[in-house]
């Protein structure tokens, strides 16, 4: 395991560049556990005869997407771009099991 350090402490680019590897792996684990809440958004959509796109749920998502980056200093507008494609995803995702297009 990699330890944390901020990147002032980072003293050259192979040590700055562990460092941006462990987060990439910390980003993949957090996005394959936010797949499994996905597979959760299945079963209940399906349960409850629900559509896999609700157009106010993902304006709701993509503005929290926005304040919460301005709020740590983050481009809104990447973050709001990496957010519609990984909701689009999503939907996809739960329309091939609940099968609608």
């Amino acid at each position: 395991m990699t330890d944390r350090h901020p990147p002032q402490d980072c003293a050259d680019m192979p040590a700055l560049r562990q460092q941006i590897d462990r987060l990439d792996r910390d980003l993949i684990a957090l996005l394959a556990e936010r797949a499994g809440y996905i597979d959760r958004a299945i079963a209940l959509k399906t349960a409850n005869n629900w559509p896999a796109r609700i157009p106010a749920r993902v304006e709701e998502v993509v503005a929290n997407a926005r304040t919460t980056a301005s709020a740590a200093g983050l481009d809104p507008d990447l973050v709001e771009s990496l957010w519609r494609q990984l909701v689009e995803w999503s939907i996809a995702r739960e329309a091939r099991v609940i099968r609608e297009e």
